[in-house]
């Protein structure tokens, strides 16, 4: 089973899920937020972040890193990381 890492708030947590290889960043996002609103991440795993505080975009900015194939695959769904400066 591949795993689906996010990042909100600071904080990320795993979930185990079962996902094709080649699942659009579309379907990531909605599968995350479906899932948070859901409550099936752990309780503490996003600092104490309630499902009502997430809006339906939160994701909007964010971007997939994927690794592996398989049942090894781990997508990590996260905010962009600003590189450079003014």
């Amino acid at each position: 089973m591949a795993t689906l890492n996010v990042t909100v708030n600071g904080f990320s947590a795993d979930l185990p899920v079962d996902l094709q290889l080649e699942i659009p960043l579309e379907d990531i996002k909605r599968i995350a937020y479906e899932v948070i609103q859901a409550g099936d991440f752990p309780r503490q795993a996003f600092g104490g972040l309630r499902a009502g505080d997430l809006p339906p975009d939160a994701f909007r900015h964010y971007v997939v890193d994927r690794f592996g194939r398989g049942r090894n695959a781990r997508y990590y769904l996260r905010p962009k990381v600003p590189f450079g400066g003014a």
